[in-house]
């Protein structure tokens, strides 16, 4: 399979837009470009007694519309170019769905799965102490991405905390509750893409209790969109995680998995006897990317829908709930087939949206009620859906080039509003 450097393939995006819309050479330019990047060592203590050394990123893709937002990812495969391009997709996501941020991400260079609880939190507290001249309430507020979640948010808190001298609640999201968390937040991305397909179902007539559906990746945002289209009606078919796929044509019980993965001691599909079980991961996936179903929620990581696969795609809708998980060349072939494909930059917005509540609830002190919550994201995901489809309709474009020229826009306009310093 081809090599997808995802900076090259953000940056390839951003410049059909900048065409599309015949973009000022030096707004184009400057969004072409990250406003900062950091790289950090940090030397660990493990628990044999050895010192071993991991890199680290923060990069800050563009502030102009308000403070940098995005989460931070620990995996094998991060690299430079890939926070840079997930930075650059979160600038965009915050400006489709109008909130006043930033694109911004982080990640180390590790494998947590080979890594014991402590040397986990002796990691996320140097890291967070490396990059806390750029982070805080105001600047940078960093989030949960893979392999992360509220737990290693709170060690990044308390770090950030300890450093300045006072507890700042609001220098991170997606934080327990306890501690200035927010009610909703850690099924916010998987709401947020079942909010969209609502959407794109009411508006191709189609319904929610005829549909199949198939979900890669049975992580934290894959299991709650498997849960939410579930609840919808719609019928699950597979789901694939990293130890491989599960497929039952006539449905699978999604409550019953969710509760098996959750008392598993590994948090995985295998073992689950309500679907036939393949352990080639590989195969699995590939697989569920050619199934005839309705919807393909790819949830997993990015360039999983490439040229190689696309014409194997029998979807009807492709709702992603990762980032960047189809290529451009992809697209184009997905176009061409009458795939309505819902972009990530719209669809995955609804965890950076509540993130957004829950920064708003850091800073007044003040905390909202789970229906509040969920009835404000149906309407910023609902009216975003409806703000896309309409440039989708007027530009004669797919959804993914209807959002960023949304996107692109709005972040242009500002660039703009502010000029150029000094």
């Amino acid at each position: 399979m081809v090599k997808y450097n995802p900076w090259d393939m953000a940056c390839h995006q951003l410049d059909i837009v900048a065409e599309k819309i015949s973009l000022d050479q030096g707004i184009h330019a400057k969004l072409r470009s990250c406003k900062r990047a950091l790289i950090v060592s940090i030397p660990i203590r493990m628990d044999d007694g050895s010192v071993h050394v991991f890199e680290g990123y923060r990069v800050q893709h563009n502030l102009e519309r308000g403070p940098a937002k995005g989460g931070i990812r620990y995996h094998p495969n991060v690299s430079l170019d890939e926070v840079k391009a997930l930075a650059m997709w979160m600038t965009w996501k915050c400006a489709v769905v109008g909130i006043p941020y930033g694109g911004a991400k982080g990640g180390i260079i590790c494998d947590p799965s080979k890594m014991s609880i402590a040397e986990i939190e002796r990691l996320t507290r140097r890291y967070t102490s490396e990059i806390s001249i750029i982070i805080g309430p105001e600047k940078d507020i960093p989030a949960p991405d893979v392999n992360t979640n509220p737990q290693i948010m709170s060690w990044i808190m308390d770090t950030y905390s300890m450093n300045i001298g006072y507890s700042a609640p609001g220098v991170v999201t997606g934080k327990p509750i306890e501690i200035g968390g927010s009610q909703g937040r850690l099924t916010a991305t998987g709401r947020g893409v079942m909010f969209v397909v609502e959407e794109a179902l009411k508006h191709l007539k189609i319904l929610p209790k005829n549909c199949s559906v198939a979900v890669q990746g049975f992580g934290n945002v894959g299991s709650a969109t498997a849960r939410f289209l579930h609840e919808l009606g719609c019928k699950v078919v597979a789901v694939t995680d990293v130890s491989g796929g599960l497929f039952n044509k006539n449905g699978l019980n999604i409550p019953e998995l969710l509760e098996y993965v959750k008392t598993s001691p590994r948090k995985v599909i295998a073992g689950y006897k309500g679907g036939d079980f393949e352990s080639n991961c590989k195969k699995a996936n590939e697989e569920l990317l050619a199934l005839g179903v309705d919807i393909l929620a790819p949830c997993a990581l990015e360039n999983q829908i490439t040229k190689e696969n696309a014409s194997k795609v029998k979807a009807k809708i492709i709702a992603e709930g990762a980032n960047g998980p189809t290529t451009p060349e992809a697209d184009e072939i997905l176009y061409q087939k009458g795939v309505f494909v819902l972009p990530d930059v719209l669809t995955n917005a609804g965890g950076v949206t509540v993130s957004y509540f829950e920064w708003i609830q850091d800073l007044q002190s003040h905390f909202w009620q789970l229906e509040d919550i969920d009835k404000e994201l149906k309407r910023i995901m609902t009216n975003s859906f409806k703000d896309v489809v309409k440039i989708s309709e007027k530009e004669k474009c797919n959804m993914r080039l209807a959002a960023y020229i949304l996107a692109v826009s709005r972040v242009a306009h500002a660039v703009k509003l502010r000029g150029v310093f000094p």
